[in-house]
């Protein structure tokens, strides 16, 4: 959602003089990046100790240059023995996205820091604060500008006047979230968290300061989840997620399902679908054995770019690994959950 003010050609659309846009990184399967959702999500995590995961979508691809994110992160539980009632969650993150003819990179690295705090038996409160360093790259000779059409066609040869100072650029960005979860049995959990991206606002533009001075606005998440064990085979999560920059907003929601495939949840086969607004229906599979689970989701399109990409819009795939320390072997977790 960070704008570039470029003038360019289309192939796709002809001759035109318009703005291109970047995007913050996003996934369909938002619930298995959790820290770039919401910091406070670092470390919670009620089973394990520590857990690792890794993401990647590939996105309109059938309509020209796809935009490809990848994304890498680990956390894990800390003082969980020392501090009454709760625990600090630290994490890691590393994440790639590359976009469009112009090849637009972006490489970010993260560092996340959450304190958990059991209220009572049922309840829990997190907060949670992220500091990362991004750095973005584009390369302008693969980009077409207005002052080089030559009256018939556009023509790379003439050189360009548009005022880039760089081809690159890089800032430190801030996010801060708290997360609020409630245990009411041990076949209900429901979970709600806001978070705020890009707090201090950094510049992010490859022009002249005297040209541009592109600020990257703030962008609020809010989610919420939750998990129904319906039989002793079944457990149901619907789950909602909204982000909201400047006038721009994502709908996400649907649900997914896990069903016990064998004794005490070792294996299960994932199910789900999820809708977002104006965009895409998202059909979701997966499987899990033991603590290593896969996903894989699909965006048909539904919105007008559907008669472009006949409604081929992206795919995603994730893996997440968990695990238990050895120290903690027979440890009884802090707070409940609803498992198998």
């Amino acid at each position: 959602m960070k704008k570039i003010k470029i003038l360019l050609l289309p192939v796709l659309f002809g001759m035109l003089s318009i703005e291109a846009w970047g995007q913050d990184l996003h996934f369909s399967q938002y619930y298995n990046a959790p820290m770039l959702v919401n910091p406070a999500n670092t470390g919670f995590n009620p089973d394990f100790d520590f857990r690792a995961g890794v993401n990647y979508r590939n996105q309109w691809a059938s309509v020209g240059t796809p935009y490809k994110t990848m994304s890498a992160w680990g956390d894990t539980k800390l003082l969980s023995n020392r501090l009454e009632n709760g625990w600090i969650g630290l994490g890691g993150m590393l994440w790639k996205d590359q976009a469009g003819t112009g090849s637009l990179t972006g490489t970010t690295g993260m560092l996340s820091l959450a304190y958990h705090q059991m209220l009572g038996y049922n309840s829990l409160l997190s907060g949670g604060f992220s500091v990362g360093y991004t750095q973005k790259r584009i390369d302008v000779t693969k980009l077409t500008f207005d002052d080089q059409w030559n009256g018939v066609f556009f023509d790379a040869n003439i050189p360009t006047f548009e005022p880039f100072a760089s081809n690159q650029v890089s800032y430190v960005d801030l996010q801060a979230g708290i997360n609020y979860a409630y245990f009411a049995s041990e076949n209900f959990y429901f979970n709600a968290g806001v978070s705020v991206m890009h707090i201090n606002t950094p510049r992010e533009t490859f022009f002249d300061a005297s040209i541009s001075n592109n600020e990257i606005s703030r962008r609020y998440n809010i989610f919420l989840n939750a998990s129904f064990k319906v039989v002793d085979t079944w457990i149901l999560n619907p789950n909602i997620y909204v982000s909201m920059v400047g006038n721009s907003r994502e709908i996400l929601a649907g649900i997914n399902a896990n069903r016990d495939l064998g004794d005490n949840g070792a294996r299960q086969l994932i199910m789900g679908v999820y809708y977002r607004n104006n965009d895409a229906i998202i059909p979701l599979f997966g499987y899990q054995i033991n603590d290593l689970k896969m996903t894989f989701n699909y965006d048909a399109t539904i919105s007008s770019l559907s008669k472009s990409n006949l409604t081929r819009g992206a795919y995603e795939i994730s893996i997440v690994k968990s695990g238990i320390f050895p120290s903690s072997q027979g440890r009884q977790t802090r707070c409940p959950s609803v498992s198998f």
